[in-house]
């Protein structure tokens, strides 16, 4: 009888070991979670304009960046951008801090249907570049400009007086034309910052110093053309970064964390109601644009693709 109850109990260990054994043997497909972070509007220090809608700020990415940091199953981070870019130390600021989280995720940018200038630049260092074949990009230049309203002030009789400590102080006001000696010092500020911008896309494209220059004439290249240039590495659309983002992290069954923006802001929601209450008033559309180039006169340089 004892003999009998050990072949039984054999005979179900081993009906359990040929079940479980294989079971462990089976490789699992390795999970892992992508986060999936929005971009979108002009590159700030975090001042909105009157006018404008959502804006891309360094504390909004550092913001992101750190939920998803703090997140141990994240793996890679896709940013779904979305910019023509604007001020140049936000932009660098944003970029340092992509650099840093490089250090221990994946990057990949995923360009939608623009990111030009200082949107391209944020996405300099990603490990890949995925755009539309039509994403508007490029426009790898620095701008800077001050409307000169002399003219208009004299015809509306308005006189400025200016007081002032230092020669240059009242340079970028655009209550007068800029000497030849202050426009050759805006000019050196501006070659010193094309030359940061060349750097920086050289180094993030392994492209060399001569054959960005070539392409650095502030022009905007379509998708198409950019990978032909060596500026993005793959076509395609949110879920081709995705896939790429997954395949470079190693991950076989992502799961994908699509990041929410931010609640509008009461600054927002304002901006918004100024817009509406310009139109009510019977300001037309090229009235508006006219207070915000008067509202906000692009002195400082600027990562910037105006359309």
């Amino acid at each position: 009888m004892r003999k009998k109850a050990i072949i039984i109990t054999a005979c179900v260990l081993a009906l359990l070991a040929a079940i479980l054994i294989p079971t462990f043997l089976i490789s699992r497909p390795v999970v892992g979670k992508i986060a999936v972070i929005p971009l979108t509007g002009a590159i700030t220090t975090g001042g909105a304009s009157s006018f404008s809608g959502s804006t891309i700020t360094p504390d909004l990415v550092s913001n992101y960046l750190a939920k998803a940091e703090s997140d141990m199953a994240v793996k890679a981070i896709v940013f779904r951008i979305e910019s023509p870019g604007g001020e140049i130390v936000p932009c660098q600021e944003i970029l340092w801090e992509i650099e840093r989280v490089k250090e221990t995720k994946i990057i990949v940018v995923s360009m939608g249907g623009m990111a030009a200038s200082g949107g391209y630049y944020i996405s300099t260092k990603a490990d890949k570049i995925v755009a539309l074949p039509t994403t508007m990009t490029g426009s790898i230049g620095v701008i800077s400009q001050v409307t000169n309203i002399e003219g208009l002030l004299d015809k509306l009789g308005i006189q400025i007086e200016i007081f002032k400590g230092g020669k240059y102080k009242d340079m970028y006001s655009g209550f007068r034309e800029m000497t030849p000696e202050e426009k050759e010092i805006v000019q050196q500020m501006i070659d010193e910052y094309y030359e940061s911008f060349v750097d920086v896309v050289a180094e993030g494209r392994g492209l060399s110093r001569e054959e960005v220059r070539n392409l650095a004439t502030g022009q905007i290249y379509t998708g198409t053309e950019a990978k032909k240039l060596g500026l993005v590495d793959e076509l395609g659309d949110l879920n081709t970064a995705i896939d790429l983002a997954a395949g470079l992290a190693g991950i076989e069954a992502p799961i994908v964390d699509y990041y929410q923006p931010p609640a509008l802001t009461l600054w927002s929601l304002l901006g918004f109601v100024n817009a509406i209450q310009a139109r009510i008033s019977g300001l037309s559309a090229q009235d508006i644009v006219l207070l915000e180039i008067l509202n906000h006169n692009y002195r400082q340089p600027l990562f910037l693709y105006q359309s």
